[in-house]
């Protein structure tokens, strides 16, 4: 029984994570963006009805078309009790109980209603950080937690911002539609951003069972390629964004062994590594080349993963060349996550006992104190240091990692 309830709570995480920006994207689309929030309610309500009703009842067979159609109808049940509603107007239902198939299916309208959503959170009527929470939010289902780990925030700032974005969207972008050429381009840079924190969550999830969340992985790379279909927002940083996704999924099967447990880059099968995905991020790469321009961080990260996906081993790995990047990056713009992950190249070229002095001047510049991976790196260089503290580190990074997957493979680690 219990296998049975954890088998429909990852079905319907799957479903919220692929579904939930879609239909929320559909419906603003047909309603506009004044019930954004009575939108959120009743698409969040259908979900919790779909683990209720689920739980004890076969699901249908297009579970989809099933929390379209019951979002959309507790929707139009909302919007008839509140006749005050000035935006509201009665053809929406006449053209509803016409078209009683309209958007069930949806794979005509969702492409468009999921780009037109993102650009229209990315208006530059709001400011940058409201375009990413609430393009992360309605788009990516983001929770507030996961929210304040991709955006280095705390939870309730981020809460605050999402009203504060949500009310002046409401207010000010009204209507969803992808603009024409310029204003394209102008949001362009904020759209791939938006993608690259959705990716990003997804191939290193922060929370929950699961280390690798390809729903959001793979929803990142497709609305990326939609992007590419447009000839305005063709663009070297997108064909970067690509290439990086592409060389990241490549190393999805290796990343986890057959029982389901977390494997290390050292410890990965790379003859699982997908390498038509990596033929097609490296095309993505070279057509992204920056000739004059100064190379984004999109390039430098992509470079930095087909190093890894070209080595025919851990030990045969560009540890150079991975660190040049990392320098790189650095130089351009400071972040201190950035730093803290380039310690890791920088040990295996100048060894743990320089690589630890390098962690404990970095951690003077910048609060590690409840970051996990800080801890689980400097774990790392104790234990091949030999250091007694080796076993006290590991046990604050287990402790602050909420994810579950990390945490075990953490907990192996204890002597």
């Amino acid at each position: 029984m219990n296998m049975e309830n954890n088998q429909l709570d990852n079905t319907i995480e799957h479903l919220f994570r692929n579904e939930y920006g879609k239909v929320v994207a559909v419906l603003i689309r047909k309603y506009g963006t004044s019930h954004i929030e009575k939108i959120e309610d009743a698409v969040q309500d259908t979900f919790l009805k779909a683990m209720k009703i689920w739980a004890y009842k076969e699901m249908p067979n297009n579970p989809t078309a099933w929390l379209y159609r019951v979002a959309n109808n507790s929707l139009i049940d909302v919007l008839r009790k509140d006749r005050k509603s000035s935006t509201f107007e009665e053809h929406v239902f006449k053209e509803v109980s016409e078209n009683p198939s309209d958007g069930v299916l949806l794979e005509d309208v969702i492409s468009d209603s999921q780009l037109q959503l993102i650009f229209a959170c990315c208006d530059p009527s709001l400011s940058q950080e409201h375009q990413i929470i609430l393009s992360l939010k309605l788009i990516g289902g983001f929770s507030n937690k996961e929210l304040a780990e991709a955006l280095l925030k705390k939870e309730e700032a981020v809460a605050k911002s999402f009203t504060r974005g949500k009310k002046k969207f409401r207010n000010e972008v009204q209507m969803l539609k992808i603009p024409v050429q310029m204003g394209l381009q102008s949001r362009l840079f904020v759209v791939l951003r938006v993608i690259y924190l959705l990716f990003t969550e997804g191939y290193a999830a922060s929370t929950g069972s699961q280390v690798i969340k390809r729903d959001i992985c793979y929803e990142a790379l497709r609305l990326a390629l939609l992007l590419r279909d447009n000839k305005f927002c063709k663009h070297s940083n997108l064909e970067a964004l690509i290439a990086l996704m592409c060389f990241h999924a490549s190393r999805f099967e290796a990343r986890l062994d057959e029982n389901g447990a977390l494997v290390t880059l050292e410890f990965q099968d790379r003859s699982k590594y997908n390498r038509e995905l990596i033929e097609i991020g490296i095309r993505h790469l070279e057509g992204a080349g920056t000739l004059d321009k100064t190379p984004s961080h999109y390039h430098l990260e992509a470079a930095r993963s087909y190093y890894h996906c070209a080595a025919k081993s851990f030990g045969q790995t560009d540890w150079k060349s991975i660190l040049y990047l990392y320098n790189v990056q650095l130089k351009q713009r400071y972040s201190p996550m950035v730093a803290l992950n380039s310690i890791v190249p920088f040990a295996k070229i100048h060894g743990a006992a320089k690589a630890l002095d390098e962690l404990n001047t970095l951690a003077q510049k910048s609060n590690f104190e409840t970051t996990g991976l800080f801890y689980a790196i400097k774990a790392e260089l104790l234990q091949e240091l030999d250091d007694e503290d080796y076993e006290s580190t590991l046990t604050k990074a287990i402790e602050l990692s909420e994810n579950d997957l990390v945490k075990r493979h953490l907990q192996k680690k204890i002597p």
